[in-house]
């Protein structure tokens, strides 16, 4: 009698060549991530977490998680004296029980705080001395649980000048004026509160080479050659057209940063479609125009041994953030329908990754 390991791999070999259906046993972005060395992430809202499709679809696809808001300040302190960890601790539980890496975003910005620390008129040494608080006790909870941080968010507008900032200039930490001296100071609250983490920048419109980005490379070369702790740079890679013109020089600063000796995470990938007024698909051949734009950027990180991680803002057009961002008018901007049935753009991202596995087997280089 055969052994039944050895039987059921006789039975699936038979379907795949009677049928030709490969996807039958098709293997998740998550194996194909752990096998050639990437991770592999979503963006998560822990209340989902009860969702069985969600909870399976996310186990079962990415080796690595981080929370949209459970970990920012708004949701983490809900008053002066309290800190809220309990929807943090629960992705992490979940990652803990599904070997997943935990991402954690984020530790200062000037967007989603609460409302008493933007109206309590502090002073620039209380908003220091608070700001420094934070960052410590929240990384020291998740210590030896969160492996990377986005430290800070989005700090830098268009044109490569400073975003106005409660840490910043309204009334900032008492380094208005002084360029990225404010970054520089988290960044070292946060390599003193966990050593072991890794600490990234983060912003979006970023990818390619122009004003904001050229601002960022300046700031990590500069705080590298001064031994300011920074390990990586997040670029976000929110596309709101289809497509890839503005990001076509994407792996030419993929290059520069890593050339530093930083690590680039894209962080909160999506791509939105437009949709008519009841919200669908106006055009059905933009699914392979979408597909291809995360084709271009996965490839894009794939070349470069310091892009360690590719991450989408979601996983499924049932909880997305894009439609409510742009009034409706554009949306299904992820890898899985409402249903959790893969898109075309799945199978993109899922080819790419296949390719670059296949190609590691044949002892390809980078």
């Amino acid at each position: 009698m055969l052994h039944a390991k050895k039987f059921l791999t006789l039975i699936l070999t038979a379907i795949v060549l009677v049928t030709g259906c490969s996807r039958c046993l098709a293997q998740s972005l998550r194996d194909y991530g752990d096998k050639i060395g990437i991770l592999i992430g979503a963006a998560v809202n822990p209340s989902k977490l009860t969702e069985d499709a969600y909870a399976s679809t996310l186990a079962r696809e990415f080796n690595m998680v981080e929370p949209e808001n459970a970990m920012k300040w708004a949701a983490i302190r809900p008053d002066q004296k309290t800190f809220n960890f309990k929807p943090g601790d629960q992705l992490v539980t979940f990652a803990q029980a599904h070997r997943m890496k935990v991402r954690g975003h984020c530790l200062v910005w000037q967007k989603y705080n609460p409302a008493w620390l933007m109206n309590g008129r502090f002073t620039s040494e209380q908003l220091s001395d608070l700001l420094r608080e934070h960052i410590s006790t929240v990384m020291k909870h998740y210590a030896g649980q969160v492996f990377a941080w986005d430290v800070v968010n989005e700090a830098f507008d268009a044109s490569g000048g400073f975003e106005h900032s409660i840490w910043y200039d309204s009334p900032g930490i008492g380094m208005a004026g002084k360029g990225t001296a404010y970054l520089e100071q988290a960044f070292r609250w946060a390599r003193m509160a966990d050593p072991k983490a890794l600490l990234f920048y983060n912003d979006y419109d970023a990818e390619g080479l122009n004003a904001k980005s050229n601002a960022i490379y300046a700031m990590v070369k500069d705080f590298k050659r001064r031994g300011v702790p920074i390990d990586g740079v997040g670029l976000q890679a929110h596309i709101f057209n289809l497509s890839t013109k503005e990001i076509s020089s994407l792996s030419d600063n993929i290059t520069r940063l890593t050339a530093l000796g930083v690590e680039v995470h894209i962080t909160e990938m999506d791509a939105g479609l437009p949709l008519d007024r009841k919200g669908n698909l106006i055009n059905g051949s933009d699914l392979t125009k979408q597909a291809e734009i995360y084709r271009f950027v996965a490839k894009a990180c794939l070349q470069q041994r310091g892009c360690t991680a590719f991450q989408t803002w979601g996983f499924t057009d049932k909880y997305s953030w894009i439609p409510g961002y742009t009034k409706g008018t554009k949306g299904m901007a992820l890898l899985f329908d409402e249903t959790y049935a893969p898109k075309p753009v799945y199978n993109a991202l899922r080819e790419v990754l296949q390719q670059r596995a296949q190609g590691l087997g044949r002892g390809a280089g980078p």
